[in-house]
């Protein structure tokens, strides 16, 4: 079981690494669907497994300045105290009960169809919103929407732990498209750190992480996404994306039914 861990991480490690998505919308449902394992105690092993990679990732990114700082305060402003209203409300209605156990599983269900639509749709969104720039939103409006949205991302992210990534990213490309692709994705990782270390921290409160589990998981993940970056552009994105799309619906799938 220790070696399918591992291998289980390597391999959502590589996707994650060719496609820059897939993350929490894989690996929750591998631990709840091919391990058995609870659904919040998948979801609590996953943020912390996120927390953890991501931080790199952040440190890569302010290196080469593609962080919009402003925008991440604006995120957090909203995810943060949601991450931790949500962690609340699963400990008040007890986060290991079967019936919430029941509920994050169509949390996740969602959240994964959330992620594939944003895989299939953002390209398109992004040029709509460039052909149509009266409904940009500007000043003060865009600062309230970009709280909003942290909101809306702070609650499914703790709950599913999916969203940070694809959705987080196109909700950054509707909020603002003028930002560069690189820039999107280094803020999206910069917001994505303190949300998941919050909700992980308020999933260890619950107990609902399982930090064996946690450790094979990097073990494999740490070298399936360096291998996947290194091979990512021999690989046509767009096979990928589909790929990855009618995976992710077929999990959705079967995790509803």
């Amino acid at each position: 079981m220790t070696l399918s861990y591992i291998v289980s991480g390597f391999a959502v490690g590589l996707l994650v690494g060719l496609t820059g998505v897939g993350g929490g919308s894989l690996m929750t449902p591998l631990l709840t669907l091919l391990f058995g394992i609870s659904p919040t105690v998948a979801v609590g092993t996953d943020l912390a497994f996120a927390s953890a990679t991501k931080v790199a990732g952040t440190f890569a990114h302010r290196f080469r300045g593609n962080v919009q700082w402003d925008i991440v305060r604006r995120l957090c402003l909203g995810a943060l105290p949601a991450a931790v209203a949500a962690t609340l409300v699963l400990k008040y209605f007890g986060g290991l009960d079967d019936s919430i156990a029941q509920i994050i599983r169509y949390s996740i269900a969602g959240s994964v169809m959330l992620t594939v639509l944003a895989i299939l749709f953002r390209t398109r969104m992004q040029r709509w919103m460039a052909a149509h720039p009266q409904y940009q939103l500007e000043g003060s409006r865009q600062a309230t929407a970009t709280v909003i949205a942290g909101v809306v991302l702070g609650t499914l992210v703790t709950i599913s732990s999916i969203g940070a990534g694809a959705v987080g990213a196109t909700l950054l490309v509707l909020l603002y498209p003028k930002l560069k692709p690189a820039e999107i994705a280094g803020t999206d990782i910069a917001y994505a750190v303190p949300l998941t270390a919050i909700a992980a921290l308020g999933h260890w409160w619950i107990g609902s992480i399982n930090w064996a589990l946690l450790i094979m998981l990097l073990i494999g993940s740490v070298p399936g996404i360096t291998l996947g970056s290194l091979a990512a552009r021999a690989v046509p994105d767009k096979l990928l994306r589909g790929l990855l799309a009618v995976t992710l619906t077929g999990v959705a799938f079967k995790l509803v039914f």
